[in-house]
C-alpha cells in the first residue's frame, strides 16, 4: 500500500538556508516577507529612538518561514526580553521562498542582524560583504540521511551500493558529504528526489536526504518506522541558524548587539525548558497563518534541542561556538570547496563578553 506523506514544510532546503550549495545567487530582489506578532516593516533596520526606548526598532530577518526552529525568538518577544534590554520593537522578518538572503538584506541595509548559515554567508563575504558570524543557535546543522529500521542506514559507509533519494538543490552538499568519507558518487545509488518522502516509505529507495527535525517525524507518525545519521557527525560539523552581522555593527553597536544577544539567550533557555510551550508559541501566535500542527511542532521542538544543547554549550553558554568547532566549519567548508579563514567568517568576542559580564545566563 502506497503511503503518501504531506509534504508541509518538506521544500525548505530548496530555498535560501543552503543556497551556496545549490549555486543559487545569494542576492535578489524578492520583497522580505513578514508575518506574525512582530512583523512590521522594516524601514528602521538600524534602529531608532523615536518611541523612547534605549535602542528603538531594528529588524531581524529569520532564515526561514515561522514555524518552531525560532522558538527562542518566540520567547524573547512574547516574555519582553527584548523590550527589557531596550528595544522598542524588534521585528521578526520571515524568510521563505518570497525574500531575499539574509545576506543580501544586511547588504542593502534592510535589515540588523539575520539567521543563517556558514556556508552561505562565507561566499556573501569572500563577495566582499563586511559580515561576520556571531553567535549560532544549532550547533549541528540538522541534514541526515534517514532510512527505515528494516533495512537501517547508520552510517555513510552503510550507503555504499545503496539507493539514496537526493533533491537537485541538496546533490553538492551530498556530495561534500561523500568526499569528506573518502566516497565518491560511484560507491552508492543516486535517486533524483523531490522533498516527498513517500518513495523512502514505498521501498523504492534505501535512504533519504532529510531534516533532522522534518521528515523522520513525519514518517513515524504515518507508521513508517525510521532511523538516521547526521551529516554533522560524519566529517560535516557545520553549524546553523548563526547570527550574522555587518562588521559596523560589531565595531560601532557593541552595547546594542549585546543587549540583543542576552535577550535571545534568554529567549533560548526558555524555548530549551519547554517544548510543548515552543509549539503552542509557533502554531497559535507566530506562525498562525502556516496551520501548524502543535503535536508535530512539539516533536520537533525536542528534536531541535538535540541540536541546540550540546556538552559545549552547558559549559559555555546557549549559542556560543567554541574555536574547536569554528575550526571544525572552516574544514568543512573547504570540503564544500569554499575557502575562507576563522576571523574573516567568525567574531565570537561579543558573545563571550556578555556571558562575562552575565555568567548567570549560563
Amino acid at each position: 500500500m502506497t503511503r503518501a506523506i504531506p509534504s508541509t514544510g518538506l521544500d525548505r532546503r530548496s530555498f535560501l538556508r543552503f543556497s551556496a550549495f545549490a549555486g543559487v545567487a545569494l542576492g535578489g530582489a524578492g520583497m522580505l516577507a513578514a508575518c506574525g506578532k512582530s512583523s512590521s516593516s522594516a524601514a528602521s533596520a538600524n534602529g531608532s529612538s523615536a518611541d523612547g526606548s534605549k535602542y528603538g526598532t531594528v529588524a531581524v530577518q529569520l532564515s526561514w518561514l515561522k514555524d518552531i526552529e525560532f522558538s527562542g525568538e518566540y520567547f524573547a518577544d512574547s516574555k519582553g526580553y527584548y523590550r527589557d534590554a531596550g528595544f522598542g520593537h524588534v521585528n521578526l522578518i520571515a524568510g521563505g521562498a518570497a525574500s531575499t538572503s539574509v545576506e543580501a538584506g544586511l547588504d542593502t541595509g534592510k535589515i540588523w542582524i539575520g539567521t543563517s548559515a556558514p556556508q552561505t554567508t562565507a561566499p556573501a563575504v569572500l563577495g566582499g560583504l563586511p559580515a561576520k558570524i556571531v553567535a549560532t543557535t544549532y550547533q549541528k546543522n540538522p541534514f541526515c540521511i534517514v532510512s527505515g529500521t528494516a533495512k537501517p542506514i547508520h552510517s555513510p559507509q552503510d550507503m555504499k551500493g545503496r539507493k539514496i533519494g537526493v533533491q537537485d538543490t541538496n546533490q553538492l552538499i551530498f556530495q561534500a558529504l561523500l568526499a569528506a568519507n573518502n566516497m565518491t558518487a560511484r560507491d552508492v545509488q543516486i535517486v533524483p528526489a523531490q522533498f516527498d518522502p513517500t518513495p523512502l516509505a514505498n521501498g523504492e529507495v534505501d535512504g533519504w536526504v532529510s531534516y533532522l527535525t522534518n521528515e523522520p517525524i513525519l514518517l513515524a507518525a504515518k507508521g513508517f518506522q525510521n532511523t538516521n545519521f547526521l551529516f554533522a557527525d560524519f566529517g560535516l560539523p557545520f553549524t546553523a541558524d548563526t547570527f550574522t552581522v555587518r562588521q559596523e555593527t560589531i565595531d560601532k553597536e557593541r552595547d546594542k548587539l549585546k543587549a540583543y544577544l542576552t535577550a535571545e539567550i534568554k529567549g533560548w533557555k526558555d524555548a530549551v525548558a519547554d517544548p510543548a510551550a515552543s509549539a503552542h508559541l509557533a502554531t497559535d501566535v507566530y506562525g498562525k497563518d502556516q496551520r501548524l500542527d502543535v503535536g508535530e511542532q512539539t516533536k520537533e521542538a525536542t528534536a531541535q534541542n538535540s541540536l541546540v544543547v550540546s556538552p559545549d554549550t552547558q559549559a559555555n553558554g546557549l549559542l556560543t561556538m567554541t574555536d574547536q568547532l569554528i575550526a571544525a566549519n572552516i574544514e568543512a567548508l573547504g570540503k564544500a570547496k569554499i575557502t575562507v579563514k576563522a576571523d574573516q567568517l567568525f567574531d565570537m568576542s561579543v558573545l563571550r563578553e556578555v556571558y562575562a559580564e552575565h555568567p548567570e545566563l549560563k
